[in-house]
């Protein structure tokens, strides 16, 4: 079975090599302007936006999705932390262990929105996302498992990058990848981020993701990303035989 997005928190691992998080997510079911510069794209790295507020963003000039409107100095969306956060702290770069994929270069660039957008140093970046089968690592049958999952400490620039692949998806989930930030040892923001369906197809259509095929999920019927996606998206930059690069940059208030 593959996860589901509604999932409720419990009890969490502690770990040696990091502090972690004190609650852990167990299954419902089975796997189921410095900132102007910086707005979830391709080669530059520039800012998601919007609290509360319901993002419709606009429509590409071919008509094929919303174009992220992230240039704004504001706050990132909140998300659920869904399937499914990691159990134990691991701090690398590289992520990808013996996961096969297309390439994914994710630059993420963390600011405090209370001080003019300001770079956040020092705080720890957690990323995790789904294998090509959408397959999560230390869930399910995968419990020994840790590929596609990493932590990374923003350096003076407030930016951490990690090598992984490009995310594949399950059922009932448009495709993502989960963000948490931490300072101190505290939660201060825990958001997703999606891919424009354009490249997604493009992906899905070439080499070990092409026996699944396209993700049924659109961005704007998934309930995660529907009343906030131009502030989610990221475009990569790239094709499926050099690999892509993608950047975003998350808005926290501290």
């Amino acid at each position: 079975m593959k996860p589901s997005i509604r999932l409720q928190e419990e009890t969490k691992m502690s770990s040696t090599k990091l502090p972690r998080r004190a609650a852990m997510m167990r299954l419902a079911g089975a796997a189921s302007a410095a900132a102007a510069a910086w707005a979830c794209g391709g080669d530059t790295p520039t800012s998601p936006s919007a609290t509360t507020t319901t993002t419709t963003g606009t429509t590409d000039a071919a008509g094929t999705g919303t174009v992220s409107t992230n240039g704004q100095c504001a706050t990132t969306p909140s998300e659920t932390a869904g399937p499914f956060p990691s159990t134990v702290s691991i701090i690398r770069s590289d992520i990808r262990e013996n996961r096969q994929g297309v390439p994914l270069s994710l630059a993420i660039k963390v600011v405090n929105v209370n001080s003019g957008c300001a770079p956040v140093t020092g705080a720890n970046v957690e990323i995790w996302h789904c294998d090509v089968a959408g397959n999560y690592s230390e869930y399910g049958s995968q419990t020994t498992q840790t590929y596609l999952r990493g932590i990374q400490t923003t350096d003076a620039s407030g930016e951490v990058t990690f090598t992984t692949i490009y995310p594949g998806w399950y059922q009932g989930r448009a495709t993502h990848i989960h963000i948490e930030v931490k300072i101190d040892s505290r939660s201060v923001k825990v958001t997703q981020i999606a891919f424009p369906e354009s490249i997604n197809n493009t992906v899905y259509a070439s080499g070990v993701y092409a026996s699944r095929g396209a993700n049924p999920m659109s961005n704007l019927s998934d309930d995660i990303f529907r009343d906030s996606l131009a502030s989610e998206l990221v475009t990569p930059a790239g094709d499926p035989s050099s690999g892509y690069s993608a950047s975003c940059q998350v808005g926290i208030a501290v």
